[in-house]
């Protein structure tokens, strides 16, 4: 059968002019997830045990990476929202737990006394622990894509690797995504591109020791993200985004009226704000954002966080900046 010329060139017109899809961070498939996975990792070089727990993406073909490390007292459970929702989007996502400053430091303890553990736990010997559990983690992902049999095998594409955290766990993703230490080497190459949840400034140094970032770096803080534990500020949070370097890969999300726990799956004790259902969507929205752009390379990703499309989830007293 012909179709008459006329009939041809109108349904090209129709089809250029149907208007596309627009980029939405927040999009997700129908398709039921995979149940996430329970292993663990063992380093017997430092005779540690890493728990992990794995959220599969629906495609069964090598995915990018993205590591998470909890905050101080949490867990490999904590923060499903985020492991949930980028796995969703085609990331195989793996939650680090780290033995000494995880949940094992407060939950047997007399709730007089927990306060006072947490405070021990946040030492640099347990921050030196969680920084070499990164690697380690890295390195057995290696092992675990290579060995047939393994849930695992040909999942994942270690060439693409986000590495994210909170609070503790934005600490642990600093030093290992480019922030120098005097007394830590730990930077690992492997690493892609970093998102840090509540970042903190070094008491000393601040200026200097993110002049040697070279990756992109997402920040997310509250205008009330501040912590018992650490010693860290609103202002000390938002420093760590002013030390940046300028080099187009450097953002900035402040959500106003976020508490520390805005970034986890619950409030905390001591909890003075109501929580806001819009901050978990506009954390996201962005991070998502942010990984499709760099970790995937999307192009629409790129322009959705550096144009204005940010603020179509966030709120009017939120704050967004990139450099």
């Amino acid at each position: 059968m012909r179709f008459p010329m006329l009939a041809i060139i109108g349904l090209s017109l129709l089809m250029l002019s149907l208007p596309t899809a627009e980029y939405d961070p927040l999009q997700r498939p129908v398709t039921p997830l995979p149940k996430s996975l329970e292993l663990t990792v063992e380093d017997a070089t430092r005779g540690r045990s890493i728990p992990v727990r794995v959220y599969l993406p629906t495609a069964t073909t090598a995915a990018p990476v993205v590591l998470f490390s909890h905050g101080l007292g949490g867990s490999r459970d904590g923060n499903a929202f985020m492991g949930e929702h980028w796995s969703a989007r085609g990331y195989l996502c793996v939650f680090l737990q780290h033995p000494g400053s995880d949940t094992g430091v407060w939950k047997d303890a007399p709730p007089a006394e927990r306060m006072a553990a947490m405070r021990r736990a946040a030492s640099v010997g347990n921050f030196a622990l969680r920084v070499g559990d990164v690697p380690a983690v890295l390195d057995r992902l290696q092992l675990w894509q290579e060995e047939a049999g393994h849930v695992l095998a040909g999942r994942l594409d270690l060439t693409r690797i986000g590495m994210s955290g909170h609070s503790f766990g934005a600490l642990t993703t600093q030093a290992v995504s480019g922030q120098a230490f005097s007394t830590l080497s730990c930077n690992d190459r492997r690493i892609t591109a970093a998102i840090a949840f509540s970042p903190s400034s070094p008491r000393q140094g601040g200026d200097t020791a993110f002049a040697g970032v070279r990756l992109p770096w997402l920040l997310m803080t509250g205008t009330h993200d501040t912590s018992p534990i650490g010693d860290q500020s609103v202002a000390s949070r938002l420093a760590v985004y002013a030390a940046l370097p300028a080099n187009g890969m450097a953002y900035e999300l402040v959500l106003d009226r976020a508490e520390h726990s805005a970034f986890t799956d619950r409030a905390l004790p001591g909890d003075s704000q109501p929580r806001n259902p819009n901050h978990h969507r506009a954390i996201l929205a962005v991070s998502t954002a942010f990984w499709d752009a760099w970790l995937r390379g999307q192009g629409e990703a790129r322009a959705w966080l550096d144009g204005d499309r940010p603020r179509q989830v966030l709120e009017t007293s939120d704050r967004w900046q990139r450099k």
